[in-house]
């Protein structure tokens, strides 16, 4: 029997995992796409710590006037002045599943 696409993402969702853990020194990007929205944020594993986050749905970010794609650059931009602040500079990207393509590969 085939997989649901929910269980399919689940399962290449766990597959990405064991081999991206994001560290104090290099942080993991989790991206997590809605069919309207897309949420970015990124994750201390080690500690179990959220540094920063930032979706289509901030006050800052006003991706009401723009496609889904470009919402999901407005995002990624936020994502990264905020990174840079809490002084992340590199990261290891987390599609969670997702194809890299459309609005996770505009994120990147």
């Amino acid at each position: 029997m085939a997989l649901s696409k929910y269980e399919r993402r689940a399962r290449l969702r766990s597959r990405i995992r064991k081999t991206v853990e994001g560290t104090e020194s290099r942080p993991r990007l989790a991206v997590f796409r809605s069919n309207k929205e897309i949420y970015a944020q990124i994750i201390d594993d080690v500690n179990g710590k959220t540094i920063t986050a930032a979706s289509s749905r901030d006050k800052d970010i006003d991706a009401s006037k723009v496609n889904k794609v470009e919402a999901a650059k407005l995002v990624g931009k936020a994502i990264a002045e905020k990174a840079v602040k809490a002084g992340v500079d590199t990261i290891a990207f987390d599609r969670g599943g997702y194809l890299y393509h459309g609005r996770v590969k505009s994120l990147a």
